[in-house]
């Protein structure tokens, strides 16, 4: 029997079973065709978050009104990239437009409106749901232009109050940043754009550690980090509330790495999240906050073990429940003895609506029984309560710790999520490391145990010498004591002390070594004789994936991650870091240098090139983009003569914008080029082109809409669209790959790239073009295509 037919008799009888066919049994027993309506209703949440009164008087129906409501979509226009007006020009006056009285499936369609609160306007939200962004025909060309930025790095589609914390930071270009929890990544995105406030620097002294303990996390995080094309991002993997403390060289000493910024966004229960996860209607309970109460307070703890003095901290969840918020940063307090002290931080982000944390709260179990103290707390429930769930009851101590300083964001004030926030500065070291320390250092002072020493032996090398015990003293007795009371304090406590040290798991896929270049390596002198790289140019920061054979792809990293990697290949597990700058070209040599430029690192790369560099103007960037593999004679004259005496090889391509023009594009373009023999062809990722089109006025849409989506849709007329449709624009390089079956003479053959965690290239760049076909075949017709 066939699997088709097995299908066919499982739905036969399970109509048989639900009394009768054509789905009537599906209806009666109330799945309508599908999964059941998910009810918006728990009777226990708004029993204990009414108990708690975190909710003003007389807003619990408009609170209770807001959550039942989908969440608005918001996007966020990517703030360190040059070209970040230019789309903010672009969807004011073009997408925003199109959108004015537009109504979807009798829905009127609200323009999008900038969040108030975030800065130059690079934040905007609307009521559009991704349902309907997805489906409507409407809203077809808008949908497709956000797809398309996002994968670009230029717009992130991330909720209104995920943006806070990282806002919160007050990030500078020099900082060194911990992000403990940072899986997808959004935040991580900010925080790298931050670093990169500066353009014209292309290495910011800071650099930003994204770790999460997922390993499958990881990648999607990976993802998020590489369209940003940073050299100062580093992804790994490890649980956050034991991460290891790493260590750099600093003047030829080692030392402890600490953070001046740390972002810990924790575990949470989320039902902040309820407008957009459905699900937690009907699975929430307070055990959840119970249960990750603990995780919560370790990984916190951690975190501002890992501080520099000074430095700030910012604590958030998608959770509303102060078990998980005011319970953490309350503990966190008290175990400080004054090293910690919340920041307030209501005048920073003007135009956002808050509520002060509270300072009393209760602790309820799933069954509803209260406790207002520890003490309440019956032995048999003492596991799944803990005492630093409950509110501090030393009034004098509550008042010190400000917890009114905390930041709760309700989802009715704004049209938001719920969220809480709590900004942390670290005046002192943590009092926990002080002691140990100093006892660990008396200990090994006036320890009975053998000591060793090192002495250096005439020839350099080191001797070990094992020195005779020491008689004990009760000076040495006293101090091991107090050490095994410390140690038996912070297990007792369970979250205040040090991390177990244990040996480091490592799961999921072995990742390919991050090898530097050495100083001597014969790849590089034809690479800088060719780009005639400035001698400023960091040579010691390129490494490659491979240990043996050849050098395939060469990525680039910032001085301050050289330092990181060099320093704790045995300590940490790197997912990914760098940027690729050069990608091996199999043809390469015979044009003098084996590598060929890549796209992603060319603006890191750009500052430092002194050679094969043409001005193009705007028609020749048009032409660039919209065809495959251009005549020279297609070009303008100026440029025809640049580049006419050049030698064939890789190239960089500069636009710069004309102040005169103020009509066309205002920012500046740099892309990657091929001069062959008779034509000029730019190596840009399809979504790049894409983006550099749009911003020069060029209409790049092209409908992408299935068969069936047709068929279910279809309305007299229809036919006469769809062939309006296919005549768009189309640069799908699947397309292109299955038309080109051979390659022009003067073309570069690339080779494949390696199979390493750093992504690889479009694959528009590797498409050469046919020769049955010519050089000179058009992606797009500029005369089809709007200007």
């Amino acid at each position: 029997m066939g699997r088709r037919q097995r299908n066919r008799q499982r739905q036969q009888q399970r109509r048989e079973r639900g009394g009768g066919g054509d789905g009537q049994g599906r209806e009666q027993a109330g799945w309508e065709g599908g999964y059941p309506e998910i009810v918006k209703e728990n009777a226990l949440f708004e029993r204990y978050y009414r108990e708690l009164r975190i909710v003003p008087e007389g807003e619990w129906e408009p609170f209770m009104a807001a959550l039942r409501e989908p969440l608005p979509a918001t996007l966020r226009i990517t703030g360190y990239k040059s070209h970040a007006k230019e789309i903010l020009h672009c969807l004011k006056n073009k997408y925003f437009k199109e959108l004015q009285d537009l109504v979807v499936d009798g829905q009127k369609i609200q323009v999008p409106q900038p969040l108030k609160w975030y800065p130059e306007e690079l934040a905007w939200h609307t009521n559009l749901s991704r349902k309907i962004l997805r489906k409507s025909p409407q809203l077809e060309k808008f949908h497709q232009f956000l797809v398309s930025e996002t994968e670009c790095g230029n717009i992130s589609r991330q909720e209104a109050v995920s943006m806070i914390p990282p806002l919160l930071l007050n990030v500078n270009p020099h900082h060194k940043i911990l992000d403990m929890c940072a899986a997808p990544g959004s935040k991580t995105a900010q925080l790298i754009e931050m670093l990169h406030a500066d353009m014209n620097v292309p290495f910011p002294e800071g650099f930003v550690i994204a770790n999460d303990v997922d390993n499958k996390r990881c990648y999607l995080l990976v993802h998020q980090a590489k369209r940003l094309n940073s050299p100062c991002i580093m992804v790994v993997n490890h649980d956050a509330s034991s991460i290891p403390t790493l260590q750099i060289e600093n003047n030829g000493r080692k030392e402890a790495l600490f953070y001046d910024r740390i972002l810990c966004d924790v575990p949470c229960s989320g039902d902040g999240t309820m407008r957009k996860n459905i699900d937690v209607w009907k699975k929430w309970t307070t055990q959840n906050s119970l249960q990750l109460h603990g995780l919560q307070l370790r990984i916190a703890t951690r975190g501002v073990e890992q501080l520099a003095e000074g430095g700030r901290m910012v604590y958030s969840t998608c959770s509303l429940n102060p078990v998980e918020n005011e319970a953490v940063i309350a503990s966190l307090l008290e175990k400080s003895e004054g090293a910690l002290e919340l920041a307030d931080v209501f005048s920073e982000l003007p135009g956002l609506k808050w509520m002060r944390g509270i300072t009393q709260w209760k602790v309820m179990l799933k069954d509803g029984q209260w406790f207002e103290a520890w003490k309440d707390v019956p032995s048999n429930r003492q596991t799944q309560i803990r005492p630093t769930m409950f509110p501090i009851k030393d009034e004098e101590k509550l008042k010190a710790m400000n917890l009114e300083r905390c930041i709760r964001i309700l989802p009715h004030h704004q049209n938001t999520g719920g969220f809480f926030v709590a900004v942390l500065i670290k005046k002192s070291p943590m009092p926990w490391n002080k002691r140990q320390s100093k006892l660990q250092r008396k200990l090994s002072q006036r320890t009975g145990d053998v000591s060793v020493s090192a002495a250096a032996t005439e020839d350099g090398s080191v001797e070990i010498v094992e020195e005779p015990p020491a008689a004990e003293d009760e000076e040495t007795k006293e101090t091991q004591h107090l050490l095994n009371v410390e140690s038996e304090q912070s297990k007792k406590d369970g979250v205040c002390g040090p991390p177990p040290s244990k040996k480091m798991k490592l799961f999921g896929f072995k990742e390919d070594p991050f090898v530097f270049l050495s100083e001597d390596d014969p790849l590089f002198p034809s690479i800088q004789k060719f780009y005639a790289l400035d001698p400023s140019f960091p040579k010691m920061n390129l490494l490659t994936r491979t240990q043996e054979g050849k050098k395939r792809q060469l990525y680039m990293v910032s001085k301050e991650l050289r330092n990181v990697l060099l320093n704790n290949s045995e300590r940490m597990k790197v997912i990914n870091t760098g940027i690729k700058v050069w990608s091996r070209n199999s043809d390469g040599e015979q044009f003098g240098c084996a590598f060929r430029l890549a796209q992603e690192g060319i603006y890191t790369l750009y500052p430092f090139i002194n050679a094969r560099i043409i001005n193009v103007c705007i028609e020749d960037v048009k032409v660039l983009l919209t065809q495959e593999n251009p005549f020279l004679s297609k070009f303008t004259s100026e440029t025809h003569k640049r580049i006419k005496d050049l030698a064939m090889g890789s190239i960089v391509l500069k636009y710069e914008p004309d102040p005169s023009k103020p009509d066309t594009l205002q920012c500046p373009i740099v892309l990657c080029g091929w001069h062959g023999k008779t034509s000029l062809r730019a190596f840009v990722p399809k979504n790049e082109r894409l983006h550099y089109l749009r911003m020069m006025g060029v209409e790049v849409f092209k409908a992408k809409r299935k068969e069936e989506d047709f068929e279910s849709k279809t309305e007299e007329g229809d036919q006469d669209n769809t062939k309006h449709m296919e005549e768009e624009m189309d640069i799908e390089h699947n397309e292109l790959a299955t038309k080109m079956e051979a390659e022009v003479d003067e073309e570069p053959n690339h080779e494949l790239m390696e199979s390493s965690v750093i992504e690889p290239e479009n694959k528009m760049e590797n498409v050469q073009p046919s020769s049955e076909n010519a050089e000179n075949r058009d992606i797009t017709d500029l005369s089809s295509v709007k200007a």
